[in-house]
């Protein structure tokens, strides 16, 4: 139709489902010291969900959530919880360099008093040996391809593996170095945890099987969406 368009309308709410001191004894203190200087003191549905899917135990999570809806402290929860209690180092796997970088500041601002953090993102043909003394590496999935083929000693330390984006799994051109990525760390690592984060996943429950993973669905995001049309100066809202 002319002159018509579609757009989406967000209004607030916020609906508290825990609060982080309920789990205080079986977060590590210095961790929950870092997040209560974020001002974050409730979790989020999600987040919820994945800590009652074993998250804080050890076990594999495929988290499908919308956008800014918690999945990164997810993810952080997991591998500071590795660090931090001695099992074992963690890597965060980004699609993209830039992604990465953001990542590298944000959890070293946050962080680096508590563990040393690095990102390797650069020649596919080193093997950076000194990311040996490194506790969270943050990558993309061809660096830490090339770096087990190059048959990095550290890997095997890993404790935690967490995929963002893990829908590029479904990508044509990153995907099939992806899944090779997952089935080689499985092997090299063996007690490895598998945290797969996405806002976007065809089918859930196919992955969350292949990857050996509890599921974990929600549909809260901070703000409701509304979907409508604009035409001629009014909005027409879709029902619920």
């Amino acid at each position: 139709m002319d002159g018509c368009i579609t757009f989406i309308i967000v209004t607030g709410f916020y609906v508290c489902i825990m609060e982080l001191s309920d789990i205080s004894d079986r977060l590590d203190a210095r961790f929950l010291d870092v997040i209560s200087k974020e001002n974050i003191s409730e979790l989020r549905p999600a987040q919820e969900k994945a800590i009652d899917a074993g998250l804080l135990e050890g076990k594999s999570v495929l988290v499908c959530t919308p956008t800014a809806s918690g999945k990164t402290l997810i993810a952080e929860m997991a591998a500071m919880k590795s660090i931090l209690s001695g099992k074992g180092k963690a890597v965060y796997i980004v699609p993209l360099k830039a992604l990465a970088n953001e990542k590298n500041k944000e959890f070293t601002r946050k962080w680096g008093k508590l563990c040393r953090v690095a990102i390797t993102i650069g020649d596919l043909d080193s093997d950076e040996p000194y990311l040996e003394e490194k506790d969270l590496i943050i990558c993309t999935a061809e660096k830490l391809d090339a770096l087990m083929r190059h048959h990095a000693p550290w890997v095997s330390k890993l404790g935690c593996v967490i995929v963002d984006e893990i829908h590029l799994l479904n990508d044509p051109g990153r995907g099939p170095v992806l899944e090779i990525l997952i089935t080689m760390l499985r092997e090299v690592a063996k007690d490895v945890q598998f945290v797969g984060l996405s806002a976007t996943i065809g089918n859930p429950g196919e992955l969350s099987d292949w990857l050996k993973a509890e599921l974990v669905i929600d549909n809260w995001r901070p703000v409701p969406l509304h979907k409508g049309i604009y035409y001629d100066g009014a909005i027409d809202f879709e029902e619920d």
